[in-house]
């Protein structure tokens, strides 16, 4: 079935209020128009006071949204060391039936005893566990640890409000963060950034608490210094398209096409055949929209 647009959920930065939620769309996934005059949509007024990293997630019966994002405002000035080791441990969550008319924000701890952070949080449903599988980048320091270190962590819900004792879901040599995870043909696909080399990281899977295999490509080998890799099918296109900001190069971010995520083969796209619009999209995440949705958000 054809999608009838896009929707980009984001923040920004170098302007005082970036650190909220921004909107945009797009008939074809690759030319984006800022909405709401380029001003926050959503803004947090609890926890931090500011959002980072928003993730927007369908529910499993196609009529309900839940928007998540990291807990924390870079803004207040207490620095990086400080996000990391003694930011929050909750995540920040909207509800929404139509896109446009939005709960307001509430906070939920789902941070281990000790974790530093609880950064990027995502989502995914489990048929097998007729629940949503959260998950996040936590730095904690285990027993066996010299140093603490960035690990991924899971958690389960049906409804965002109650959820289950998180656990440890991507341990790697290297610290791992910024994880989003894709269904195709029953096969789960997850990219990942190694905190320590700068790059994305992609590994499969047909069971989302099952073996990963790591797939190796030439091209995420080589793309230096990028980080919040999301990734949404172009029906239009027939292909995935795998966005991931480039924040070494502070350029934004950058598309890459998909025919076969098995292959592991990406095509990055050239300036001038995508848009990203006027303000600076920072990790964020992208949904497809039926006709109705796309029209409703027009007028936001």
């Amino acid at each position: 079935m054809e999608n009838a647009g896009y929707l980009f959920v984001t923040f920004t930065d170098g302007r005082h209020d970036g650190e909220q939620i921004y909107f945009a769309i797009s008939r074809d996934g690759m030319h984006w128009r800022d909405l709401n005059g380029g001003e926050p949509v959503l803004v947090s007024g609890i926890g931090e006071r500011g959002v980072r990293d928003p993730f927007l997630l369908r529910s499993k019966e196609g009529n309900h949204f839940y928007l998540i994002a990291t807990d924390l405002k870079i803004e207040n000035n207490k620095g990086w060391d400080a996000a990391q080791y003694e930011g929050s441990r909750s995540l920040i969550v909207w509800e929404s039936d139509d896109l446009v008319a939005w709960s307001k924000e509430r906070s939920v701890q789902v941070g281990v005893e000790g974790a530093g952070c609880v950064w990027a949080p995502e989502a995914i449903y489990d048929k097998k566990k007729d629940a949503y599988l959260v998950f996040w980048a936590s730095m904690v320091k285990l027993d066996g640890d010299r140093e603490p270190k960035q690990r991924i962590y899971a958690s389960y819900t049906k409804d965002f409000r109650e959820f289950s004792t998180p656990e440890i879901y991507i341990e790697r040599e290297n610290h791992v963060i910024d994880t989003t995870i894709i269904e195709d043909n029953g096969i789960y696909y997850r990219f990942s950034k190694d905190e320590t080399t700068k790059l994305i990281r992609m590994d499969c899977g047909e069971d989302l608490n099952g073996k990963f295999t790591e797939i190796k490509s030439e091209t995420l080998d080589e793309l230096y210094g990028v980080e919040g890799p999301e990734a949404y099918y172009i029906s239009e296109q027939n292909a995935w398209c795998l966005i991931v900001d480039q924040f070494a190069s502070q350029k934004g971010y950058l598309p890459l096409l998909c025919k076969d995520l098995s292959t592991g083969v990406f095509q990055i796209k050239e300036p001038g055949s995508y848009d990203l619009g006027g303000i600076k999209k920072r990790h964020g995440s992208v949904v497809a929209l039926r006709e109705e949705e796309y029209r409703r958000l027009e007028t936001i």
